[in-house]
């Protein structure tokens, strides 16, 4: 089973994982919404598309941008649709 804790709370949980550039893409279905706030940014990858982000919430702190998804990726990065990724910096993964 492969967390993500942020602050100390397991933010996703799940047996599949998807490894790409490094960062595990935790399905969307396990990632707990309590601790995401919408964001504006979006960024532009050459061979996965456009990633939205959020923000990881809770307890009065928060980390800007700490996670990103793609809903609509390039072929190339299809198995990684509507999965969500955090920054390592940010987010610790446990194995």
């Amino acid at each position: 089973m492969v967390k993500a804790v942020w602050n100390g709370k397991v933010i996703a949980e799940s047996e599949d994982t998807v490894v790409v550039e490094g960062n595990h893409y935790f399905p969307r279905k396990s990632v707990d919404d309590r601790y995401l706030k919408d964001s504006d940014t979006h960024t532009v990858c050459p061979w996965k598309g456009t990633a939205d982000y959020w923000t990881l919430k809770a307890d009065g702190q928060q980390s800007v941008d700490a996670a990103w998804s793609y809903p609509q990726t390039k072929e190339r990065a299809a198995h990684i649709k509507d999965r969500v990724a955090f920054y390592g910096d940010v987010v610790t993964i446990e194995e």
